[in-house]
């Protein structure tokens, strides 16, 4: 009878259910307990501050972006979409059209614990999780309520967050034969401006490195009052501000006189962002479990996020032509044709020579609405997802099987700063509009309220559909006791979806959403063996069966890609030699099919390059006139293949009491097949080289033709990644208290990669912001210290990341009058101290209260122009809050 009242669980990475030890596979866990003290106040916050994450999209980016603010996990910098993100053990719908889970449709109020399994290619979840798994399990069959709020906020202005939840749960499973969980929250961050924080409020930036004082310079040619350029008919083209020559070689504020080009001013675009954005969140989440018998229960489950960003940055900048070259259809010639021969007169004739005026072929002012605002993107993700399933025994079998409805879904809007097709015409043609002016009219500033576009701009949704069931049972007897069968199989569809809310006729200067309508089939099936072949050594093989379809592009009527499917195995084992030490280890392979657009998504454009370039064929027409980010097109590829994997593991784990514990485990991940994006700097670096990566763009206001930069994935890639996870666990009493400390870390070993469009030169991340815009750290580190002392505690984390060498960056030598191109900073390590009060007033009420950043360590400066508007640190990187505060009230009845 003892035998039986254990209680067997299912552990992240296997479907047979065990009593809960330590396994083959290396899981790390998070209690509940462990998530309080982290002080996080959304999962995300609490996921991306793992040392095991590295490469994962933070919500800050979302500004200027459409990322909708989205924040996803990655493990060991493999990738986003290589790390699997499940609930309760099962899929949810990704945000696009690939497997990335946004992690703002987790209901953090709801989560018991958080299970981190660091080796991939599971058998159970799909041979796609490659870098590992993160499962979020929730609560269950709890009874009464709990209250919990928490409010906090920097030290420095900008930045304050609060949020309060409710959990509730009746009914007890053995005695009533039901129970049914709902949890509620609600979060609200205010925002933060760039003006806020020293270090991140300009885009004309000063600095002095080795006795050496540099500028870098960020700002934007487009302004108000705007520059122009003039191009001419031998290719050439002359940039100045009119402003700045008629103001004895002033700017206007917010703007620079540029080192490269004393005749022109540069707006500081980076003092208007909004380093963080506010944003609201609303959570829901409800469980209902009825015992239909002493052995299965029917459960349904159904969470609800609902997530509501604003993100603002610079004002619009919208090119105006005041001359262009246009072919006169009765002649059949080249005419120079002046859209605005005031302002050619005034603002740009008295600064060219005879023979430039001669010779334009185009002249273009770099206007900025300043008038009407920061440019505003609300968007709102909404999350819903649905299961219904039995669970329980059947006979000698432990079975589970579920049905699955999940939807991510974004709405996005523009609510400032955006003008209306008809209202910006309405303004050029008002004759007191003066582009080149630093103050409007009375009459052009009454016709920009009027002007403001609001509303959305796109729709889009990942439809996910699934049916999944697996079991286990114990089958014949060894000699270290029985051994175990699991097996199981599920089937999915996807279907991606986006529509355009406005086009180019109702916004000035814009490029109309794509519109998609996309699905895929996925299904797959694995068996997987348990055999304890001694008392001290067992051994788990598995093996899997994935299909992926050709995807259906149900707007366009055809069938895009081809079937792809694989054979996958894994196998693992654990050995305990003696009570106190524990080795383990497996090897296995997977394999991963490329997102829907990747493979079949049109031309489209795709916002701009991350940094300026040199035109890649100077003295072409197609060229721009200066070093200017340049447009950017995205397109799919149909003959991309799946990506294939190799990966093992070994570890140990020792603990010779209970008071101390040390493990380490080594990971390596081979990828082949990868698939990869020709970066902007290879491509303007060599542009003969990689001519595909290259279109051209047409200039919606103008009508001028441009170079621009095309994004198109490859497919002959390969990664290589490998490092220690290591963790150690001490505790000691004394008379007043117990002291606990938990040291863990993630030390990488290799991360490498070849560069995109090569099977054999390797490029690395390590300590270096690489080819992907991203840094692979060699070491981070958490330590988290917990002084108990009756209804006392107090915890203090430190969080460690090494030092690197920052991304290459063009920058001003002010002492030699010249620019030093490809100059790279070494960013210093970066270390935070956090402290945690806990009190326990009774068993129904706690207060925690605490402070992030204790020392006020700020971000370390950084020139990396990608990831993010964000200027002079990285935000993916270092939190910008600096130093904060925050209280939690926790009541249980």
């Amino acid at each position: 009878m003892a035998d039986e009242a254990i209680q067997k669980v299912e552990i992240t990475g296997s479907s047979i259910k065990r009593i809960a030890v330590e396994g083959a596979l290396p899981v790390q866990r998070l209690s509940q307990e462990a998530i309080a003290k982290s002080g996080a106040t959304s999962v995300a916050d609490l996921i991306q501050a793992l040392p095991a994450m590295q490469g994962f999209t933070i919500g800050a980016v979302a500004a200027g972006s459409d990322s909708g603010g989205n924040t996803s996990a990655s493990l060991h910098g493999i990738g986003e979409s290589y790390t699997l993100v499940l609930l309760n053990g099962r899929r949810i719908a990704p945000q696009g059209s690939g497997t990335t889970v946004n992690l703002n449709a987790i209901p953090m109020s709801a989560v018991e614990r958080v299970e981190i399994l660091t080796d991939g290619a599971s058998a159970l979840y799909g041979s796609d999780a490659i870098a590992g798994v993160l499962n979020f399990i929730l609560k269950k069959n709890q009874q009464g309520a709990t209250l919990e709020a928490t409010y906090g906020g920097p030290e420095d202005k900008g930045g304050n967050a609060w949020n309060t939840s409710v959990t509730y749960g009746f009914g007890d499973l053995d005695e009533d034969r039901f129970n049914v969980l709902v949890s509620y929250r609600h979060d609200e961050q205010s925002k933060l401006i760039a003006t806020d924080r020293d270090f991140a409020n300009t885009s004309f930036l000063k600095f002095n490195r080795g006795g050496k004082n540099y500028i870098w310079d960020r700002t934007s040619p487009s302004a108000s009052a705007a520059g122009t350029t003039v191009a001419y008919k031998d290719n050439t083209s002359t940039s100045f501000t009119p402003y700045l020559k008629q103001n004895n070689g002033n700017c206007p504020d917010n703007s620079y006189v540029t080192p490269k080009n004393r005749n022109s001013c540069g707006f500081d675009t980076g003092s208007t962002v909004e380093i963080v954005p506010q944003s609201k969140r609303d959570s829901l989440f409800s469980k209902a479990t009825y015992k239909l018998n002493d052995s299965l229960n029917a459960f349904a489950e159904l969470a609800y996020s609902r997530y509501d960003l604003t993100a603002r940055i610079a004002a619009n900048p919208i090119p105006i032509s005041i001359a262009q070259t246009v072919k006169n259809p009765k002649t059949n010639v080249d005419e120079l044709v002046f859209n605005n021969p005031a302002a050619y007169a005034k603002y740009v004739q008295p600064y060219l020579s005879p023979a430039q005026q001669g010779n334009i072929k185009s002249i273009t002012a770099n206007y900025r609405s300043s008038d009407f605002g920061l440019r505003a993107s609300q968007t709102v993700t909404q999350t819903k997802h649905m299961v219904v399933g039995v669970e329980g025994e059947l006979g000698a079998w432990n079975f589970e099987s579920g049905l699955t409805w999940s939807q991510n879904s974004i709405d996005e809007r523009y609510t400032g700063g955006y003008a209306t097709n008809q209202g910006f015409n309405d303004i050029l043609a008002n004759p007191d509009f003066d582009a080149f002016a630093l103050n409007k009219k009375p009459s052009v500033q009454a016709q920009v309220a009027g002007a403001q576009f609001v509303g959305s701009v796109r729709t889009a949704s990942t439809t996910m559909r699934g049916v999944d069931t697996h079991g286990s049972r114990e089958l014949f007897s060894l000699p270290g006791g029985k051994a175990s069968l699991g097996i199981g199989g599920d089937y999915r569809t996807y279907r991606y979806e986006q529509s355009p809310g406005a086009t180019g006729d109702d916004i000035y200067s814009f490029n109309t959403k794509a519109t998609y309508d996309m699905s895929r089939d996925t299904y797959g099936a694995f068996v997987e063996l348990l055999a304890p072949l001694t008392k001290s050594f067992e051994m788990t093989v598995g093996g899997r069966y994935d299909a992926v379809k050709a995807i259906d592009d149900k707007r366009n009527s055809k069938t895009v890609g081809k079937k792809d499917s694989a054979n996958t195995y894994k196998v693992s084992a654990r050995w305990q030699p003696v009570q106190t030490v524990l080795i383990r280890g497996s090897y296995g392979t997977g394999f991963k099919a490329p997102s829907m657009l990747d493979i079949a998504q049109p031309l489209v454009n795709a916002g701009f390059t991350a940094k300026a370039f040199d035109c890649p064929h100077p003295g072409n027409a197609l060229c721009r006139g200066e070093p200017i980010q340049y447009n950017a097109v995205s397109e799919g590829n149909p003959e991309l293949q799946s990506e294939k994997s190799k990966q093992f593991t070994l570890g140990f784990r020792v603990e010779p009491s209970s008071a101390f514990s040390f493990g380490a485990d080594l990971w390596d991940v081979k990828l082949r097949n990868a698939v990869s994006e020709i970066t902007e700097e290879q491509a303007f670096a060599d542009p003969d080289k990689y001519a595909a990566s290259f279109s051209t763009y047409k200039e919606p206001t103008t009508g001028n033709v441009y170079y621009a930069f095309k994004k198109r994935s490859v497919n002959i890639g390969k990664k290589e990644y490998r490092g220690i996870d290591w963790d150690l666990s001490a505790n000691h009493k004394f008379s007043f208290g117990k002291l606990t400390a938990q040291l863990s870390g993630t030390h990488m070993l290799h991360a490498n990669y070849t560069k995109a469009g090569s099977d054999s030169v390797y490029t690395s991340n390590m300590d270096f912001f690489g080819d992907t815009n991203e840094v692979t750290f060699r070491n981070l580190m958490k330590l988290t210290t917990t002084l108990d002392t009756g209804r006392l505690s107090n915890t203090v984390t430190v969080n460690y990341r090494n030092g690197y060498t920052d991304a290459a960056a063009t920058v001003y030598d002010v002492a030699a009058a010249k620019e030093v191109k490809g100059f790279r900073l070494q960013v210093p390590s970066y270390t935070t101290f956090d402290w945690q009060a806990r009190f326990a007033f009774d068993k129904q009420t706690t207060i925690r209260a605490g402070i992030k950043n204790l020392f006020d360590r700020a971000p370390p400066l950084s020139l990396r122009a990608s990831s993010g508007h964000q200027v002079g640190f990285d935000p993916r990187y270092a939190d910008p809050m600096m130093r904060s505060f925050y209280i939690t009230g926790n009541y249980k009845f």
